[in-house]
């Protein structure tokens, strides 16, 4: 998504986590879906930031990180250690 909005020239923020989410009506909630928000608030335009969680569920995949720090979230406890996607390597 974030590749093709780029030919019109647009740029989205991503932020991505993993976690549960709940299914009301036609629409997601959760704890998961809000800390995903608040990762996509931190990331600059047309990058896709991603938590410390989802990092380690894909360890050996095709992506490669950079380590963006540990951030606040608002309305999430203490300090989440946040990765850019920097790159995705052929496999």
């Amino acid at each position: 998504i974030r590749d093709g909005v780029q030919s019109l020239g647009l740029g989205i923020r991503t932020g991505l986590h993993a976690g549960e989410v709940q299914l009301v009506k036609h629409s997601i909630a959760g704890i998961a879906v809000h800390i995903s928000a608040r990762i996509a608030t931190h990331a600059k335009p047309s990058e896709v930031l991603v938590s410390s969680t989802l990092k380690e569920l894909v360890t050996g995949s095709v992506f490669e990180f950079l380590d963006r720090g540990h951030l606040p979230l608002k309305g999430a406890p203490g300090e989440w250690h946040l990765y850019a996607v920097s790159a995705v390597h052929e496999m």
